[in-house]
């Protein structure tokens, strides 16, 4: 097989506790010693053989650089000797993509970083408009429109490019060695264009990554009494992993058969950078250290900024699936297509996302497509009793990736779950396509298309279920009002076919029995609903009840395939009578309430204290009672 072992490098670096350089030796990572390391072997030298062979053709060749922005509030300085310190930590990082993409097959290849004739970073400096005490960890925005306009003021288009933001937000405490302040640290972006945001400090440097005097640990408000060698770890990690983002990478993690290399840098590996550096008695922070998966240096081979192409820089991603099949052998899934795309597809990541997590806790499995386009993905490092659900996706030799690529327009999620033994359940994925007729009926908005679907599920012996859901959504298309509880008739009603008196929701427009969004049919906590309120936070549904109900029962949920995490509350007359837990998806909390005499019923939807992103919260069969 073939052999990837990592050069070695050497840093000099100049130790706090010692007068002295001290000579960094960074271990050889060897494929050999790794199961893994077969999978690079068989798969690396294909996909690029079809990535090189495309991209030699009329070639089209560009430079493109990381841009580096130094961000200060209105109130602050830069950190002293910001320029020396963060070249220092960014050839190392430059240093170590190099490593790992040669390990994994592509040659050392990285990113581009350009230089001011001294031989550091070229950095454009940005100022805020406003003073330190006014920007918090929500205000990455803000950062980012301010350096862009810096950026701007140099002729640069920050929307173009890929961007990394240091920002002056930490508040460093000389005398007690204490770290302060909220601050955003995030990334994201696509081979087109990206940008991340870090943060800076005094102590931020490569040289103190090997010092673990306890002399010279720092308190940080969120990891507490550390080293300056484990602080370094966390932080020139978390800008490698924030980099990563804005470079297309999303998050995963490192699989069983992957754990010798240390942890992914896409997952925790954001936080134990350069470990592998320090001896076995430091024990706070001696590991493996963090290490590119290969799905990670599959993607950034066709990143611009690392092959020097931009052929086809500019155009959309057009890779389609078809002969798709979902399967299970009891504790593995296979998953196998046959993909069309022009350009060529290089190569296809499958992560298998366990419910919650943040999808850091996503090992991936990759493919090369045959000469007809044919691969398979295979995973059995699934977490157990868990559902999850698999993202396809198709990486063209220009750089463009498709999410999902499906033969027809709607987005396909493939939903599994797993049991606490490990057996492999795909349930909810069969039940979605008995329903993928129906729910690409119903966000046509055509009557007759639903209709037609109904009669499908009916012919199907289909379970009561699907054929009540088909049923609810056909009504839906001929109810022309709804009746307000006050004045409906019967023992009970579902608040989902009633009429509110107000009503608001944090995104989109507010929805029942359905999601207002491609894929509208509901799903939460690995099955499916006919009936519901959208509710996505901070959301407030009002009905006027006459005191005429005597209960109000249901399940509130999180929608599948959303990060949420949400609080529900039932509010009677201005008295809040229920407030359930935290829900994120795969949670589920039943209430019944009494609600008698009550003149006002309130549903509200709150994020849980970190934000509404992605808070898509569910009334599931939210009923009155008499």
């Amino acid at each position: 097989m073939n052999k990837f072992v990592l050069l070695l490098l050497c840093v000099a670096l100049s130790h706090s506790t010692n007068a002295q350089n001290a000579k960094i030796e960074w271990p050889l990572r060897s494929n050999d010693a790794v199961p893994a390391g077969q999978e690079i072997a068989a798969q690396a030298p294909t996909a690029r053989a079809i990535l090189d062979t495309w991209q030699a053709k009329n070639p089209v060749r560009a430079e493109r650089f990381i841009r580096i922005v130094y961000w200060v509030p209105q109130d602050r300085e830069p950190v002293p000797q910001y320029r020396e310190r963060l070249s220092k930590i960014m050839f190392d990082i430059q240093a170590f993509f190099a490593r790992e993409m040669e390990r994994n097959g592509f040659g050392p290849r990285t990113f581009k970083l350009k230089k001011d004739a001294d031989g550091f970073l070229e950095t454009f400096i940005a100022r805020g408009d406003k003073t330190r005490d006014q920007y918090a960890r929500q205000s990455g925005g803000e950062l980012r429109k301010e350096s862009f306009a810096a950026l701007k003021k140099a002729g640069i288009d920050g929307e173009k490019e890929t961007v990394l933001i240091f920002a002056h937000l930490v508040d460093w405490d000389e005398k007690t060695r204490t770290m302060g302040g909220t601050y955003p640290y995030n990334g994201g972006g696509t081979t087109r264009h990206g940008s991340a945001v870090q943060v800076d400090s005094a102590v931020l440097s490569l040289d103190f990554l090997l010092d673990v005097a306890d002399k010279s640990k720092v308190r940080n408000n969120e990891y507490g009494f550390i080293t300056l060698a484990r602080y370094n770890s966390i932080f020139i990690g978390g800008i490698a992993h924030e980099l990563g983002h804005a470079l297309s990478l999303p998050h995963n993690k490192a699989r069983p058969n992957q754990e010798a290399w240390g942890k992914s840098l896409m997952g925790d590996g954001n936080r134990t950078y350069g470990e592998e550096l320090r001896g076995e008695a430091n024990s706070e922070s001696k590991g493996r250290g963090s290490f590119l998966v290969f799905a990670d240096a599959l993607r950034l081979a066709s990143h611009p900024s690392f092959c020097g192409s931009v052929k086809g820089f500019d155009d959309e991603p057009n890779a389609k699936l078809s002969e798709v099949k979902f399967a299970t052998d009891g504790k593995s899934i296979t998953y196998s297509a046959r993909v069309t795309a022009d350009p060529p597809v290089y190569g296809v990541i499958g992560y298998f996302d366990p419910a919650g997590g943040s999808d850091y806790d996503a090992p991936t499995a990759t493919a090369i497509p045959d000469q007809d386009g044919s691969f398979t993905l295979e995973c059995s490092a699934l977490a157990k009793g868990k559902r999850g659900v698999l993202r396809v996706v198709t990486l063209q030799a220009n750089g463009a990736a498709s999410s999902w690529a499906t033969a027809s327009t709607e987005k396909q999620k493939y939903p599994y779950a797993v049991a606490p033994d490990g057996a492999v359940d795909l349930t909810l994925w069969n039940t979605q396509q008995q329903l993928a007729p129906l729910s690409a009926a119903v966000h046509s908005g055509k009557r007759d298309a639903v209709e037609k679907a109904l009669q499908n599920l009916e012919a199907q012996n289909a379970p009561a279920l699907l054929l009540e859901i088909a049923q609810v959504q056909l009504a839906n298309f001929d109810k022309k009002t709804n009746p307000s509880p006050n004045a409906a008739t019967g023992d009970t009603l579902f608040l989902s076919e009633a009429k509110p008196i107000e009503a608001s929701v944090g995104w989109l427009k507010p929805a029942y029995n359905r999601l207002p969004e491609d894929s509208p049919l509901l799903a939460a906590g690995g099955q499916f609903y006919a009936r519901g309120i959208y509710a996505h936070a901070p959301a407030r549904h009002v009905y006027d009840l006459s005191g005429k109900w005597s209960r109000f029962s249901g399940t509130v949920c999180a929608a599948d395939g959303k990060e949420a995490s949400v609080v529900f509350v039932v509010v009677a007359d201005g008295k809040e009578l229920w407030r359930s837990k935290t829900i994120r998806e795969g949670d589920a909390a039943p209430f019944d309430i009494a609600v008698k005499d009550a003149k006002t019923l309130e549903l509200q939807v709150e994020d849980s204290g970190d934000g509404a992103s992605s808070d898509w919260g569910l009334w599931l069969n939210p009923t009155l009672a008499r």
